[in-house]
């Protein structure tokens, strides 16, 4: 099993998550995506003993975990897990999330599934329902938190990924689910526990990430008229070189 933390402007918090996912997923092997940051992110995850992936320039969330799972897909993994550089995600509910792969091909962590006290108010929430209404009808299962990037991935799910995972904003986690239905996919979710950042500040204001969540209602629609993926055979044949300089 490979865990992916993308990361961005995250050292404040970056050493201590990769030591809780060490000690929940002795293992695991971990790498860190570092996305650009310009805060020395890169520099306190090789510190904390993980292996880095340097993106030139910051892509997003989607870019870095495509980067991820081209890296999982060369590697020849099983299962990859994303989990949040902030320390939002409990590494203790990765177990959890593999579990459900025995069923499915994608399990994601959910925070409105009966567990915690996470609230979303306002526009943000309302575009967030009507999300999850359209992926449940799509996915052919309820879903109530389709925005979460703490989920888990199969082999199935980690070829197709590598190929052709959205790089957009909130594409990563939304478009990305439509796409793995439309390509055959199982879609389940696990209840889960999420916690506030460790430190630091959130990479979308409220309001933008409200104004995005009602961008990503409209690219929804327009996602169901894009091409089908099938899925691919073989894995990406692409090379991703870490920062020691060897090749998966």
């Amino acid at each position: 099993m490979l865990v992916v933390l993308p990361a961005y402007n995250e050292r404040a918090s970056i050493g201590r998550v990769v030591g809780e996912v060490r000690a929940a997923l002795p293992g695991a092997d971990l790498v860190v995506v570092d996305d650009g940051s310009t805060d020395g992110t890169g520099a306190a995850a090789r510190a904390a003993g993980a292996r880095l992936l340097t993106l030139p320039f910051n892509l997003g969330v989607g870019g870095a975990m495509r980067t991820g799972y081209i890296y999982a897909a060369r590697g020849d993994y099983d299962a990859v897990v994303q989990v949040d550089a902030d320390g939002q995600h409990d590494p203790c509910e990765v177990p959890a999330l593999l579990a459900e792969l025995g069923v499915a091909n994608i399990a994601i962590g959910a925070r409105f599934a009966g567990r915690g006290d996470y609230v979303a108010r306002g526009p943000r929430r309302w575009a967030m329902r009507l999300l999850s209404a359209c992926l449940s009808r799509a996915t052919g299962t309820r879903l109530t938190d389709t925005t979460s990037g703490f989920r888990a991935a199969d082999r199935q799910a980690v070829a197709l990924f590598a190929r052709h995972y959205p790089v957009e904003y909130l594409g990563d986690t939304v478009e990305a689910l439509l796409m793995a239905a439309r390509a055959g996919l199982v879609v389940r979710q696990v209840p889960v526990e999420m916690r506030v950042r460790i430190d630091g500040a959130p990479s979308q204001s409220s309001l933008r990430a409200s104004l995005y969540l009602g961008r990503a209602v409209l690219a929804l629609g327009l996602a169901t008229l894009r091409t089908r993926h099938v899925l691919p055979e073989m894995p990406a044949a692409l090379e991703v070189r870490a920062t020691d300089g060897s090749a998966r």
